[in-house]
Order: structure tokens, then C-alpha cells, then sequence
């Protein structure tokens, strides 16, 4: 999941669309921001989405965000348990005028899971989830939208990161598992999942898509996943797949997908093919949950090379995706092709609590025990979310 995902919503405004560069100029710095939030460019299409994978980033690497982080987006939910984009002003009650969607609230429920002591606000969301669940089993972006690979996969992540079990939360019998499993095809189209069917029912191979049910169908959530110690992913077709089958066939295809360059390729009408490094480093956590760190080698080390660019260009959540890459496939987010990523990313927001002001206010980081860092543990990422349609 991409972190162009405001653009994606500005494109469509129920369904995730991809129609903007994988590298491109950040949106121009709002006026108004508040002091919470992570980022300086607008946050009306993607501000709860980016403060989320912040701060769940932040807790992977045991970094404690400020509470003016925190209080921002738990601020940000209605009364209804679901989150919006954005709320300009969290004092006014959300009304039928203000759009909610399912990934902003997934992403929310498991930052907050994350941080600790908003488990009220947690369950509203989850509960919410619950009640726009589609019969199939999956989340549409919208209430009502159909279901698509990437936000069942991420509302997945939130039940898992609530304490839920998502193979019971069922609506019309069928569970999320069920819904990605329609998704996902046979090994002879690569074994690939789709975003969603056409408007013919036919399913077509989407890399972004894929990363995300690779995950999603793994269970895993963004605060707690864990990389997997599995052989090399090989396709297997079966007449009713398990789930653990069709995650392994997601793998091997995005394997495949990114063995030829060491990245995923956004394929842009009218324009040339540009790596895509969002999407490549969800790939990195798919292949790592799925097979471990070994799998994660060539597009890491391609991420390490080339990515520091575009991270500086897109901002909080672009660090986010990288630092969850990073630690799926065994690399050190804070010296990551030379780049602090930690660093970078509380530096687009408040100071975080691990951190002090020396007399010029500049953040000193306190010095870690090397015991204690090896001891740290090790996180990664469902998706990071910007849903893009083209394979």
C-alpha cells in the first residue's frame, strides 16, 4: 500500500485508484496544520493514514511518539467508532457529510492498539468495522463499496491487533479469509490476487494487492506481525486453496515480480513505467511473512539504494513503509543505505518522549544499551496502503 494514497482518493472517491507517479512532489504545506501531526503537506486525503503507519512504525522500533501525536489522531474519531481522512476540526460532530472509510479506521485501530490505553476507542472502531462488513466477508474502502483486497486485508490487521479472531468475525457465513480467497488466482495467471473483479467479474494480477493478501491472509496485523520461516514460496493450485496455499502463491508471484530489477514497476498511462517504492517495500514485508528475511534480499538491498529520494519527497509515511521494511527483512532502519530512517521520520513531526532538547533545541537521541537493542524485537508491515489498481 502506497503512500500516494491522498491522490488515489482525490482520483476516486469510493474506490481506490493509482494514477499518480511513484516519485512525485509532496502536495503543497497546509497553512494550518495542527502541532500533532505528522507531515507538513495537506493532510486532507491521507492525514489519519499517515499518522497511523507513524506511530505504529514508531512502536516497532520501541520509540515512544509524543502524546500530542497520539491525542491528534485519536482525536480524529466519530462518535460512530469509524475515522475519516481528516477532521478539520475535531470539536464538531462528524455528520452524513463527512466521508469515513475503513482503512482510515483499520489503520487508526491498530495505531492506538499500539500505543496502549485507548482500548474504548480501539473497540468503537473495530465494532464500527464489524457493522459495514459486506456479505462476502470482505471491506469495501467504503461502507457499502465492494470488497477489495487491500482494505479486507488491513481490517484484517485491526480485528488481529483488537484481540478479535477474524476467522469468526463472519456476515452472511463468510469470514475476511473468505473473501480474499475469492480474490486470488490460479497459479496459471501467476497466482497473483486482484484488487477486486471488474465490472465483468474477471480478476486481474495486481502487485499492491497482492502484497496486502499475502499479509491479510496470514493473519497478521501491523503492530505485531512476524516474519515467517517458510521454504521458497512455490505456486500449487488446489481445488479449494487454504488460505496458507494462496498467501504462498501471492509470494512466489511477487518473487517473480521483482527478481528481474529488484522492485515493483507502477505502470502509468501515458507516461513511462517508474519503479514503484512503496509497493516495493510492502512486497518486502509480504515476502518476509511469508518466507523470512532471506526472501526480502534483492529488493531491500534495491530499496537501500534508491530510496531515500522518494521517501523525502512523500514524508511520514513513506518513512513508515520503509522502516517496517527494513526490520521484515533483517536490515537496521536507522543506518538504512546510510539514511537514520527513525530519525527522519520524528523529525516530520513532535519530539518523541525517548528523545530530549539539548539548548538549541535540536533532538538529542538517547544512547541504547547494546544488549537491550539486540533484545529489541522485530515488527512489520501489512501495506502500506496507497491501493493501487494496476498490476
Amino acid at each position: 500500500m502506497n503512500v500516494r494514497r491522498s491522490a488515489a482518493v482525490l482520483a476516486a472517491t469510493v474506490v481506490i485508484a493509482t494514477a499518480t507517479p511513484a516519485v512525485a512532489a509532496s502536495p503543497s504545506p497546509s497553512p494550518s496544520l495542527p502541532s500533532g501531526l505528522y507531515g507538513s503537506s495537506d493532510p486532507t486525503y491521507d492525514g489519519v493514514w499517515r499518522q497511523s503507519l507513524a506511530l505504529i512504525a514508531l512502536h516497532r522500533v520501541d520509540v515512544e511518539p509524543a502524546a500530542a501525536a497520539v491525542d491528534w489522531l485519536a482525536g480524529q474519531q466519530c462518535a460512530s467508532g469509524a475515522f475519516p481522512a481528516f477532521r478539520a476540526d475535531p470539536a464538531k460532530a462528524c455528520d452524513a457529510k463527512l466521508m469515513v472509510d475503513t482503512n482510515s479506521t483499520a489503520a487508526a485501530a491498530q495505531a492506538l492498539s499500539a500505543v496502549g490505553g485507548h482500548g474504548t476507542a480501539v473497540t468503537k472502531a473495530v465494532t464500527w468495522l464489524k457493522s459495514v462488513q459486506n456479505k462476502d466477508g470482505g471491506w469495501g474502502f467504503s461502507s457499502g463499496g465492494a470488497s477489495d483486497a487491500n482494505s479486507t486485508s488491513v481490517a484484517i490487521g485491526a480485528l488481529k491487533a483488537s484481540g478479535d479472531d477474524p476467522a469468526k468475525s463472519l456476515k452472511g457465513g463468510r469470514s475476511p479469509y473468505d473473501a480474499l480467497l475469492k480474490l486470488a488466482l490460479p497459479c496459471a495467471d501467476g497466482g497473483a490476487f486482484a484488487y477486486q473483479p471488474d465490472k465483468k467479474g474477471r480478476l486481474t494480477a495486481n502487485a499492491d494487492a497482492t502484497a496486502a493478501a499475502v499479509v491479510g491472509a496470514l493473519g497478521q496485523d501491523m503492530v505485531s506481525a512476524k516474519a515467517g520461516g517458510k521454504a521458497a514460496a512455490t505456486c500449487a493450485d488446489a481445488a479449494r486453496p487454504s488460505r496458507e496455499q494462496a498467501a504462498a502463491n501471492g509470494a512466489a508471484y511477487l518473487a517473480k515480480a521483482v527478481a528481474k530489477d529488484g522492485h515493483l514497476t507502477a505502470a502509468l498511462p501515458g507516461s513511462e513505467n517508474q519503479p514503484d517504492y512503496g509497493n516495493t517495500a510492502d512486497a518486502v514485508v509480504a515476502l518476509a511473512v511469508q518466507g523470512g528475511p532471506v526472501a526480502t534480499r534483492e529488493p531491500l538491498a534495491w530499496l537501500e539504494r534508491n530510496s531515500a529520494k522518494w521517501a523525502a519527497q512523500n514524508g511520514p509515511a513513506a518513512y513508515a513503509q520503509l522502516i517496517l521494511a527494513a526490520e521484515a527483512g533483517g536490515a537496521d532502519p536507522r543506518d538504512f543505505g546510510g539514511t537514520d530512517l527513525v530519525e527522519q521520520l520524528t523529525a516530520t513531526g513532535p519530539a518523541p518522549v525517548t528523545a530530549s532538547q539539548d539548548d538549541s533545541g535540536t533532538s538529542v537521541w538517547w544512547t541504547v544499551g547494546a544488549g537491550l537493542a539486540a533484545g529489541a524485537g522485530i515488527g512489520f508491515l501489512l501495506s502500506s496502503r496507497n491501493k493501487r489498481k494496476q498490476p
